[in-house]
């Protein structure tokens, strides 16, 4: 994958009430094999499972960095897997950290 196709998006710079609402036009103007850069200081799990339930396993989750404080996340855009729904991810309950991203909690 080149460089450019990685695009990078500090979800930490943006206002918790616009932050899922950012991500998701983020991700929608991706195309096919791009990636978004995500960064965070939490890990945002409901998020993650609103973007499974949303696109499926048409955008790859893979985790770069998992610390606390220090989140990093691919969102890999793969238009020809089609829309079926990838497995949820564990423990989504809450965001954590006490930073909150303003998820309700799923």
């Amino acid at each position: 994958m080149f460089d450019n196709a990685v695009h990078p998006f500090d979800a930490r710079g943006v206002a918790k009430r616009f932050r899922h609402a950012a991500i998701f036009g983020a991700l929608e103007s991706l195309e096919d094999g791009e990636t978004m850069r995500f960064v965070n200081d939490h890990d945002p799990l409901p998020l993650l499972n609103q973007i499974q339930q949303r696109y499926g396993s048409q955008v790859a989750i893979d985790y770069v960095a998992r610390e606390p404080g220090n989140i990093v996340i691919d969102f890999r855009i793969q238009l020809g897997a089609g829309t079926e729904a990838a497995p949820a991810v564990a423990g989504a309950g809450s965001c954590g950290g006490g930073n909150g991203c303003g998820c309700s909690g799923g």
